[in-house]
């Protein structure tokens, strides 16, 4: 008679007590998990296209065109003294970054069930790569402004040590945004369907094809409500000298810091049957 095989212990891993779902020394420790999340998005993206890595330059481009022709000739907007491509172009660059994060992260979770489902990591790393990932197009066509300012004899002013600054605070936008939308997507699975309604009308609110100067000063701490608009003026006033945000800013930054502690409450919340409900 064979003896009874002995019960191997089983190891669950759970998320610790704490409020977050993650830390930055966490963060830390996964960096390379979080390289490879990124390369692999960035593969996938560009397998198989004809074009490739050009798409991140033909879609800020071509809009920039449509605006230039609808907006500059035809509605005569100001550009704050600039020529009205390159001034629309810079502000396409961190908008359409942020749209493809925005996009990107709200599908990641439910996306990567199969990966979630076999191994334990920190799960914010998901949504996080799809935020970075878009990084890469932004790096790109930043050559073309490069290109288009040299193109009108625009030489970037002292201010352009600022423009880390405001990269940065587009990126975490995004970050706090995909947070609360992947984690709503995993819920509710219709959620991915409005975001892309959201991007759009959220486009119009913010300082893209016009100046922030043309919000009328009563409406301007409500204007200064939407970090996006601190992150595109910012981004146009470090490259081309154009009025900054100013007191913006500071409102952006409170918003943003609000919204990643929120979103970081509400993922945790989630975090735990993410495997179940995707």
């Amino acid at each position: 008679m064979n003896p009874r095989p002995a019960t191997l212990p089983v190891t669950t891993i759970r998320p610790g007590a704490r409020a977050m779902s993650f830390t930055i020394e966490e963060l830390w420790q996964s960096r390379e998990l979080l390289y490879f999340l990124v390369w692999r998005d960035i593969k996938v993206r560009y397998k198989q296209t004809v074009l490739g890595v050009a798409w991140s330059v033909l879609q800020p481009f071509l809009t920039m065109v449509v605006f230039t022709i609808f907006f500059g000739r035809l509605a005569k907007m100001p550009s704050d003294g600039v020529p009205y491509p390159l001034f629309s172009l810079a502000a396409l660059l961190p908008w359409t970054y942020f749209a493809a994060a925005a996009s990107n992260g709200s599908a990641s979770l439910v996306g990567n069930q199969h990966l979630i489902a076999k191994v334990y990591f920190p799960r914010v790393l998901v949504p996080l790569a799809s935020v970075l990932m878009p990084a890469v197009d932004l790096a790109v066509s930043f050559g073309m402004l490069l290109l288009l300012m040299a193109w009108y004899h625009v030489v970037p002013t002292a201010a352009i040590v600022m423009l880390p600054l405001y990269v940065a605070l587009g990126v975490l936008t995004a970050f706090a945004v995909t947070l609360w939308t992947s984690a709503l997507s995993v819920r509710y699975r219709d959620a991915r369907y409005v975001l892309p309604f959201v991007i759009q009308i959220w486009l119009f609110i913010s300082p893209v094809a016009y100046p922030a100067s043309m919000v009328p000063d009563r409406w301007r701490w409500l204007y200064a409500l939407n970090p996006m608009a601190s992150v595109v003026e910012g981004f146009r006033s470090a490259l081309l000298g154009t009025p900054g945000p100013g007191g913006m800013t500071v409102m952006a930054v409170v918003v943003v810091a609000a919204a990643l502690a929120a979103g970081g409450f509400y993922f945790r919340s989630v975090e735990g049957s993410i495997v179940d409900l995707a």
